[in-house]
């Protein structure tokens, strides 16, 4: 799918009538509401049926990140942990 036609903001919010009668109609199918100033695609209005089937997706794409970021993250020793939460870790051994 192709982005063919973004819409200005102001002319957005005339057809979401419009478009949430095109959702009912076909579904997930339905064509998305593409919009942003000066015709730049900031953002979309996709069916909820369409959002839900994405969610797991999408959910994976944040987990990835999550991973991505710790495992850049330098290895730290429990001792330390233990000592930011006012433990003694010789007290758990």
């Amino acid at each position: 799918m192709s982005i063919a036609h973004v819409l200005p903001s102001r002319e957005a919010r005339t057809e979401i009538p419009k478009a949430l009668r095109r959702f009912r109609a076909e579904g997930a199918a339905a064509e998305p509401v593409v919009f942003g100033s000066h015709r730049r695609p900031e953002a979309v209005v996709i069916p909820f049926e369409l959002y839900t089937s994405l969610l797991p997706a999408i959910e994976e794409i944040e987990i990835a990140r999550i991973v991505r970021e710790r495992q850049g993250e330098q290895a730290r020793p429990l001792s330390e942990f233990a000592a930011e939460l006012g433990l003694d870790a010789a007290d758990y051994e």
